[in-house]
């Protein structure tokens, strides 16, 4: 296995990304920063790619940046804020390519998620966590506020007052609790989580594939525009579907069945 601080492969329509420092808990410095940038935009890019699979290496998910690295940032003429900066600007670039994109994300939570690492797990569309995951924001705790698109991501998945409890206090949910809140699809068992991942990754990649992206780009951009524009947008993308060959094909299959009774 390569040690390069995030993995990225593409087999068969499905883009594979890999946070892979288990030593640092999957703390993204520099180097995974550059990378996650980098693979985003191709994923974004790429009619190839139909679906992604996002997990982790190691005993975490996500500790969130690598505060010890970033902390040596900086020089005679650039503070460690301005490089901070800088470095949450190029992760932001990489969510917002990824959320943009017209390919579902399915995430595997095997363990532990904090900080930055939130922001990081809930860029993907569907998050199945293993009953071993645990989740919590600790920014407070080492004097910082949130980053990585937290401040957005979260109070999209469990709405705003459950956003300011976890992230003004120093509250852990279990996977469990996190089940409850909706901040995930599903919990799993460890030894399961891997297969039950990449099932559903299989239904986008061997389904209307197509169907499945244009709907998790509309929902997606849906959250931050105009209702007029997004219903226009999706009158746009019904007409464009129902034009296409898997469509007409569906369609077709589906009318002969109800015709039937």
């Amino acid at each position: 296995m390569s040690d390069d601080a995030i993995l990225f492969s593409v087999h068969d329509g499905l883009a594979h990304l890999t946070l892979n420092r288990p030593e640092r808990l999957n703390a993204v410095g520099p180097e995974a920063i550059a990378l996650w940038h980098r693979y985003a935009g191709e994923i974004a890019a790429r009619d190839d790619i139909r679906a992604v699979l996002f997990d982790a290496v190691g005993r975490a998910f996500c500790a969130g940046g690598d505060v010890r690295a970033m902390s040596e940032l900086g020089g005679d003429d650039t503070s460690a804020g301005q490089v901070v900066t800088e470095l949450a600007d190029a992760i932001h670039d990489g969510h917002r390519m990824l959320r943009e994109s017209a390919k579902p994300i399915v995430a595997a939570v095997q363990g532990p998620v904090a900080g930055g690492g939130l922001g990081f797990m809930l860029v993907a569309d569907l998050i199945v966590a293993s009953d071993r995951a645990s989740f919590a924001s600790r920014y407070a705790d080492i004097g910082l506020t949130p980053d990585c698109g937290v401040s957005t991501l979260l109070p999209e998945a469990v709405g705003t007052r459950r956003a300011l409890e976890l992230t003004l206090t120093s509250r852990t949910l279990s996977a469990h609790e996190a089940l409850d809140w909706g901040l995930v699809a599903e919990v799993v068992a460890p030894e399961a989580l891997a297969d039950r991942a990449r099932a559903i990754a299989d239904v986008w990649l061997h389904g209307a594939s197509a169907a499945y992206g244009q709907a998790k780009r509309l929902v997606r951009s849906g959250l931050s525009r105009e209702f007029q524009a997004a219903l226009d947008d999706e009158a746009r993308t019904i007409g464009a579907a129902f034009d296409s060959p898997d469509a007409a094909a569906r369609v077709a299959a589906f009318a002969g069945r109800s015709s039937r009774g």
